[in-house]
């Protein structure tokens, strides 16, 4: 499992950030996507029912019921993935992440908000950088057939009594090899930067499948 730790983005600094790379990312999409309306630190386990759902830390371990979606391609001459009946096009080659300069995760911006778990299987169709074509479908539910937001705060850390957001399934497609990460907002207790009142949060970019074509 990879994890991302986003401790030093803040709130304020991230959204110059997120500025940037959106005006990047239309620059460089031939079509782009438009918005739409355990231990200790895992999220291992069942989830109950949705009876007792508050969503908030007493649901331990963190589960979701809802999901927001963001899909990224990199090292492709052509890429199309449709999740939730959404498509999300590039139609012109795209290079690695790597070489914007970017944080990783800065690229998996929502763009498909407040999805019901769970749709059927994401359709990708792609050409990777050698020229061969490929085609796929990711099964959501199966990946996340336990309901539960990966994430790396203890329970201990968690703020209580604040509501946790949809978390991000972000799909990336790159070169022959398709990755499913998770990226959540997880309120703590505990500012994360000491004196940054921006930094009461993690966001952390977990890996929960891979496979190279």
């Amino acid at each position: 499992m990879e994890i991302r730790d986003r401790r030093h983005i803040s709130h304020s600094g991230r959204r110059g950030s997120l500025s940037a790379i959106a005006a990047l990312l239309l620059a460089t999409q031939g079509c782009s996507s438009a918005m739409t309306a355990p231990t200790d630190h895992a999220s291992s386990g069942s989830a109950s029912s949705t009876d007792d759902f508050t969503n908030t830390v007493k649901d331990w371990p963190l589960r979701f019921l809802r999901h927001d979606f963001a899909a990224q391609c990199f090292n492709t001459r052509d890429c199309k993935i449709v999740y939730s009946g959404f498509p999300h096009h590039w139609d012109e080659p795209q290079r690695s992440w790597q070489s914007y300069g970017y944080d990783h995760a800065d690229f998996f911006q929502s763009a498909e908000l407040s999805i019901a778990n769970f749709p059927p299987p994401a359709v990708l169709d792609w050409i990777s950088k050698d020229g061969t074509s490929h085609h796929a479908t990711i099964d959501m539910a199966g990946i996340f057939k336990d309901r539960l937001i990966r994430h790396n705060v203890p329970k201990h850390e968690v703020k209580e009594g604040v509501s946790i957001g949809n978390p991000t399934i972000a799909l990336e497609v790159d070169d022959r090899t398709v990755n499913v990460y998770m990226i959540a907002h997880i309120p703590t207790k505990h500012l994360q930067i000491p004196g940054n009142k921006y930094s009461d949060f993690r966001e952390d970019m977990i890996k929960v499948y891979s496979k190279t074509y």
